[in-house]
């Protein structure tokens, strides 16, 4: 082909036509070159489909496993790939793993409570760890279900692990006992107080309450020792209207006040309580005044005649022996694991448990307290303490004090550095005598910011959504665990109730995560609660 002819081949440019022959051409030749130019131009390649990808990618699988296997004849390729269990641990227990570790998909922060029931993965949470963090607003937490599903294993737990980080757990008030155990296991203080077992002077908070003296600033000092006097004048009035059976006048109120503050104005030296008897007996003249029985001895004896008789009671020649009536055994040391084992009262002494509780409770919050006092003034190391309430339903039910106690400390525990749990079985448990006292204890679990709810009956669902906001999967749930062991005919041994560990956390309103808690070997051995049915072999 010549080079002419080659030339007249190609498609010619409007402009250069129009310069070569001095040419105008029309708007519609201008559009039809224009088209005649774009069909000639090569077109970009397409990109295969969905169906030819999917057909290149079975062809490929036949010689290389792809992520769901090998896509071939007698391969076995899988439509659905689970995650993998996941798992957590030090570098030296799982660097075989790695990079095969992925987190748990909630927050890591707090004790390690189990395993997530639906995603397998590590649930953690504890209600110090949280509200220093931020995720809740309140250091508190309330534990419920039926007995033998594991609520005092998952509150083991949670002491093994805050202790291990610093924190000091406190059991003010263990009726069974359940905590001795872990207690002594961590090196902390064992305080048996019941009939026979021990002495605990009411009139005594400790020395640490009596160091508070030591306080440079007179300000913050005078403040430390008037709370202080006014946690014993409250502890005095609570126990004396116990044993009275109604509470105190206000002559014997203000009486007794008056009493304690001439005895020991300062908490240096704690009085007895014969020795409150005696001064009260004595008729001085600051009491005859208070009393409104100046000269008259037998209108002054008629007068506080009851609040002696309630004193009485709590000596040595009353109901309960010396129980009251000595100098206190043994102190709440600061800083360690401590518990009171109350286990040797009779339960069916109510006013005694009442007392009892009643006293061990403020023994304890004193403590704290004081050191919150001595710790704002440099004197000591601010610490922070976990306070355990198992069996929350035998307090509230011993008197209406502890009602009101309990209250108090649930309001304040933010601001005194202390966390707190509170393990009963139902709401109902919650119900009292009266409806403003139900009120209140109804707001203990209102106020936990961090709920764990194990297995409990379908009755029970009504009480809950008055408080939480449960959906038909989380109630199914709960009311599945509380099923029964299975006895297996082979071995004619039953095996773990189905929902023994089982909780579910809620924090709020918002859906619940369920988990299961697997405790160690050295954890079953500190958290047996059947100890009183092991049988000689």
């Amino acid at each position: 082909m010549t080079p002419l002819i080659q030339k007249k081949r190609q498609q010619p440019n409007p402009e250069d036509l129009a310069q070569s022959h001095s040419l105008t051409l029309s708007k519609r030749d201008v559009a039809r070159l224009e088209r005649s130019a774009k069909k000639a131009a090569p077109k970009p390649a397409k990109e295969p489909g969905l169906l030819s990808r999917l057909l290149a990618e079975g062809a490929q699988s036949r010689y290389v496993p792809g992520d769901a296997g090998w896509n071939r004849r007698g391969g076995g390729p899988v439509n659905y790939i689970e995650n993998p269990v996941e798992i957590q641990g030090s570098a030296v227990q799982v660097c075989g793993f790695w990079p095969f570790v992925n987190g748990a998909g909630l927050p890591t922060i707090g004790a390690p409570l189990g395993r997530h029931l639906l995603r397998n993965t590590l649930v953690t949470g504890d209600p110090i760890s949280w509200f220093l963090n931020g995720i809740i607003s309140n250091p508190s937490a309330f534990i419920l279900g039926q007995p033998g599903l594991g609520k005092t294993s998952l509150v083991h737990r949670l002491l093994a692990v805050l202790s291990a980080w610093g924190v000091v757990p406190m059991i003010l008030a263990d009726s069974r006992p359940d905590y001795v155990p872990h207690i002594r296991a961590l090196g902390g203080q064992v305080i048996t107080f019941s009939p026979g077992q021990g002495h605990l002077n009411p009139l005594d908070l400790g020395p640490l309450v009596a160091s508070l003296n030591e306080i440079d600033n007179e300000k913050a000092r005078d403040i430390a020792i008037q709370e202080m006097i006014s946690r014993r004048r409250s502890l005095m009035e609570g126990i004396a209207s116990m044993m009275l059976g109604r509470p105190l006048k206000p002559h014997e109120s203000t009486c007794l006040s008056v009493a304690i503050n001439e005895l020991d104005p300062e908490l240096r030296d704690a009085p007895l309580i014969g020795d409150l008897v005696d001064f009260i007996r004595s008729r001085p003249e600051v009491l005859r005044q208070n009393v409104l029985a100046y000269d008259d001895d037998h209108e002054y004896d008629q007068r506080l005649q009851a609040l002696l008789d309630a004193l009485i009671n709590l000596g040595p020649s009353g109901a309960y022996g010396d129980m009251f009536a000595k100098p206190s055994d043994a102190h709440i040391t600061p800083g360690v694991p401590v518990v009171f084992d109350i286990s040797g009262v009779n339960e069916n002494d109510s006013v005694l448990v009442a007392a009892v509780q009643s006293l061990c409770w403020n023994l304890g919050s004193a403590t704290v307290s004081a050191e919150q006092h001595l710790a704002a003034a440099g004197k000591r190391q601010r610490r922070t303490y976990f306070l355990v309430m198992d069996e929350l339903w035998r307090i509230l039910r011993a008197s209406d004090d502890m009602v009101h106690f309990i209250d108090t400390i649930t309001r304040l525990n933010r601001g005194r550095g202390i966390g707190q749990v509170m393990i009963t079985h139902t709401m109902n448990d919650l119900r009292l005598s009266k409806e403003h006292l139900t009120a209140t204890a109804w707001g203990f679990v209102e106020r936990s910011a961090l709920v764990f709810l194990g297995g409990l009956a379908p009755s029970e669902m009504g009480n809950l959504e008055e408080v939480f906001a449960l959906s038909s999967k989380e109630k199914a749930l709960m009311t599945d665990w509380t099923g029964e062991a299975v006895v297996d005919p082979k071995t004619n041994k039953a095996s773990r109730r189905p929902g023994a560990g089982h909780f579910i956390m809620k924090v709020g309103k918002n859906p619940g995560t369920p988990f299961v808690t697997q405790l160690t070997d050295l954890e079953f051995e500190i958290s047996d609660t059947n100890r009183a049915w092991e049988m000689v072999k």
